[in-house]
């Protein structure tokens, strides 16, 4: 990494649409009336606002914007999403005004066996009139493979009982809406030429943010009285549009917070969450 760049502080205002409220609550075929105008936003949801700005011409390879600028420059790197945690603090509604001051925390360059990785962690502050969001993102920037070099991945299996779940279906229409929804232009997730010849993936990538999406998701149909106020989330493996994704979720030995994962329908794990819950309504009226 080059040592003339230094992490800045960037600060920006948005709301999430009741419009965009709405499109997502569509995409997760969740059932009754989205969110709307000043109602609570599920956690996560705040991804639909804030989404990235950079003119064409400023886009690298992959569809996202050139690093160098906020994020560290990566030389020539592929991108992955490896995970992140998303505090939730008071409310915070569809379409109130929003602020976000974002900044590169850390930056942790090591040598793995498919070559030199660059660990990147984004802190992000959103606030709002009564509630806040503390979102964490941890982005891994690794050297280029050869075409196909990733479809051996052995993602991790479990076999624990699961307490709840549902299969979410996964094809490129999905991608695609979810891609325009947060306006994440990464070619992995919609340009299947690319994603396999130019980063050696077995088919389009399943974006760990739209994983991550559907295991908080899976959280709201199961506890429909309870606030998630806390997510954490890991990528595991890769996950591809070959198939639809198995969800589950179970209580941790503890009780106090939830554990999520998502499998493919080999199996394969390619996703680990765990989330706190807020005390039911009912328990505290």
């Amino acid at each position: 990494m080059s040592a003339e760049w230094v992490p800045t502080v960037v600060h920006t205002k948005d709301q999430v649409s009741p419009g965009a409220a709405q499109d997502f609550h569509d995409l997760l075929d969740r059932g009754g009336p989205a969110p709307a105008t000043g109602e609570r936003l599920p956690i996560l949801w705040h991804w639909l606002a804030f989404t990235p700005h950079a003119r064409q011409s400023a886009l690298g390879q992959d569809g996202h914007p050139a690093t160098g600028g906020f994020l560290p420059p990566t030389s020539g790197r592929q991108r992955m999403y490896a995970g992140g945690k998303v505090e939730v603090a008071g409310d915070v509604h569809v379409d109130e005004p929003l602020e976000r001051s974002s900044m590169v925390s850390e930056v942790v360059e090591k040598q793995g066996k498919a070559g030199a990785l660059m660990f990147v962690t984004v802190d992000h502050e959103v606030s709002a009139q009564h509630g806040s969001i503390v979102d964490r993102n941890n982005v891994v920037y690794k050297d280029p493979q050869p075409a196909n070099a990733t479809a051996a991945t052995s993602p991790v299996l479990d076999g624990g009982e699961w307490e709840w779940g549902r299969t979410a279906a996964i094809d490129p229409v999905i991608l695609f809406r979810f891609s325009a929804l947060t306006y994440n232009a990464h070619r992995i997730h919609y340009d299947r030429p690319y994603a396999t010849q130019v980063e050696g993936y077995p088919g389009l990538v399943v974006h760990g943010t739209l994983q991550a999406a559907l295991l908080a998701d899976l959280v709201s149909r199961t506890f429909v009285d309870r606030a998630v106020t806390s997510f954490t989330f890991r990528s595991n493996a890769p996950a591809f549009d070959n198939g639809p994704l198995e969800l589950r979720g179970r209580h941790r030995p503890d009780l106090a917070t939830l554990e999520l994962a998502a499998f493919t329908v080999e199996g394969k794990q390619t996703m680990s969450a765990s989330a706190t819950l807020a005390p039911s309504t009912k328990e505290s009226s």
